[in-house]
């Protein structure tokens, strides 16, 4: 097999994006599973895709497809997931991986069982400027790495009723927003040790501020902070004892990284915007890593692990317990 055959689950905005990205890459689209047929069919007419179904348990049951981009809200997530891993297929799961850390662990030990591969579509972590950011901090160029900073700062709707703000769609800033500095701190400084947190709740109970100091292995310290009703900087920084790395306005997606030593002069300028491949949104790096996983029979990950996406998810709800925001129907042993 020369690739995946994929089919996306769900039709928002996201998958939308997902799906140009697997055009523009030449990747296999061939399904999408709707909850209604005609949505399904105005997705498939669309992107030019040749099946489509009017049933999430109808897309995992379609023989031609090999892997699913789950991209459906946080809450259904988990069963969504489940649903596919059963039916036998590889899911790529959007960001957050699950609710909370129970789930993720539930999935990983189905992957597991199944032999499947099972990763969170963190697509940040896939992006070209983020590879050479990890080179560049393996190089020792930076000195030892004693802190990081990032932030991810949006003006979204306020409206209670949006998914974004209602508690029972997993709203917040947390699982939107926060995920993606909080990822981005694990990637160069790896687990907290310590976990200091603060937020503002909404009216819904949801946090439309979250921030956090976090220390890890070294004494080495971190900073995030998000917000779904204020647009900032969302830049993001590593400081090291010999030179230091920023990365320009909206780190998450293609940017730019400069590395700058002590006296300010740029050592290194490198543009991920500018990678040939880095079209469209840049969520086909993603999709390629998945596929190149399953074809190495590496089905654990390594630029993302399935178990650093758990360990995650554990640190969002230890934030989630200190800020005193809890998901309905989620038991006590469900938030850690």
């Amino acid at each position: 097999m020369t690739g995946l055959r994929w089919g996306i689950l769900a039709t928002g905005g996201i998958a939308g994006s997902f799906a140009s990205d697997l055009r523009a890459a030449g990747l296999d689209l061939v399904a999408v599973g709707s909850r209604s047929q005609e949505s399904a069919d105005a997705f498939a007419a669309r992107f030019d895709i040749p099946h489509a179904h009017p049933s999430y348990e109808a897309l995992v049951a379609d023989p031609d497809v090999d892997i699913i981009y789950v991209s459906t809200p946080h809450p259904m997530h988990h069963a969504n997931a489940r649903l596919a891993l059963e039916a036998g297929k590889h899911v790529l799961v959007e960001k957050a991986f699950t609710l909370n850390q129970a789930e993720a662990a539930d999935l990983q030990a189905l992957a597991t069982e199944r032999g499947l591969l099972a990763t969170e579509a963190m697509w940040t972590r896939y992006l070209p400027h983020m590879i050479r950011v990890r080179e560049i901090v393996a190089s020792g160029i930076l000195g030892e790495v004693r802190s990081v900073s990032a932030d991810h700062t949006q003006l979204l709707p306020s409206d209670p009723e949006h998914r974004l703000n209602a508690l029972e769609l997993g709203g917040g800033a947390l699982l939107d927003l926060a995920i993606y500095p909080i990822s981005f701190v694990w990637d160069i400084l790896g687990a907290p040790t310590s976990i200091h947190s603060v937020a503002r709740l909404i009216e819904t109970g949801a946090d439309a501020e979250v921030a956090t100091v976090m220390t890890h292995e070294g004494g080495a310290v971190s900073t995030t902070l998000s917000s779904s009703r204020t647009a900032g900087p969302n830049r993001a920084t590593i400081l090291g004892t010999k030179a230091r790395i920023e990365i320009d306005r909206f780190f998450w997606s293609p940017s730019v990284l400069r590395v700058i030593d002590p006296e300010g002069t740029v050592l290194e300028e490198f543009d991920g915007r500018l990678d040939p491949e880095a079209g469209g949104r840049g969520m086909q790096f993603e999709a390629l890593a998945a596929e190149r996983l399953v074809r190495e029979g590496n089905l654990a990950g390594d630029i993302l692990p399935l178990a650093e996406s758990v360990a995650i998810m554990g640190t969002l709800d230890e934030i989630r317990r200190q800020i005193g925001v809890r998901y309905p129907g989620e038991s006590t042993g469900e938030q850690a």
